[in-house]
């Protein structure tokens, strides 16, 4: 469980599966302070008899999914009704920045595989335009020089760590995150599907399109919809 339990983070993973999840269904879980909400109110609903598998977004949520017997299932063993994951930024077009947490490739993948992707956030997280949390890339180790070059070459002057330093972070996948603060992103779609083009990259943070629903809970304890803007 967090340290310190944030009312709006357990509101808004609480009303996500409250609103979008079934018995008997399969859904993906997410990974990071405010999924494990969900995960924790999906284990509440198993210990009282519902059938709900999950397909977790990394080896932490695993490890939760076993704390809270919650049956784990590989990707696309079965359907998955839905998804339920957190994010580090929402702007206005509903446009997403993940992968604080280091699981954007599986939490991508579970993403596109669900039937509808639910994101769960608090205030804060809700922005006019990406770019103020860095942009998570996650790379192959042996092709981070030749990343790094054309990183450079393609936004001169960008800044780009790689997370963890010179003990870089390693990923379930074991790959090496690039944390890229691009400023203000008014076209996601163009710096996801370039960053894509270069060999070694393996996945963005960048979710473009892909949430069906926001729900952000409250200090308060209340949980609303967030409404797209037009």
């Amino acid at each position: 469980m967090p340290e310190n339990i944030d009312p709006g983070k357990r509101a808004a993973g609480y009303a996500a599966v409250d609103r979008f999840v079934r018995n008997g269904t399969c859904i993906g879980l997410g990974t990071g302070t405010t999924a494990y909400f969900a995960i924790e109110r999906v284990g509440q609903r198993v210990a009282r008899g519902e059938r709900i598998a999950a397909v977790p977004t990394s080896l932490e949520t695993q490890r939760l999914c076993a704390r809270w017997n919650v049956p784990v299932l590989g990707l696309l063993e079965r359907p998955i009704d839905v998804a339920i994951d957190g994010a580090d930024e929402v702007a206005a077009d509903w446009s997403l920045t993940k992968g604080g947490g280091g699981a954007l490739f599986r939490e991508k993948a579970v993403a596109l595989s669900a039937d509808r992707f639910v994101v769960i956030v608090t205030p804060n997280k809700i922005v006019e335009k990406l770019g103020a949390f860095p942009t998570p890339v996650e790379i192959v180790p042996y092709a981070a020089p030749y990343v790094l070059r054309e990183i450079g070459a393609r936004w001169n002057g960008l800044n780009v760590d790689r997370r963890g330093g010179e003990a870089p972070y390693v990923t379930d996948n074991g790959n090496w995150i690039l944390d890229c603060r691009f400023g203000r992103i008014d076209d996601p779609t163009a710096i996801d599907t370039a960053l894509r083009a270069i060999h070694g990259v393996v996945s963005t943070g960048i979710f473009v399109a892909m949430a069906g629903e926001i729900i952000v809970g409250h200090d308060d304890g209340s949980a609303t919809a967030l409404p797209r803007s037009s």
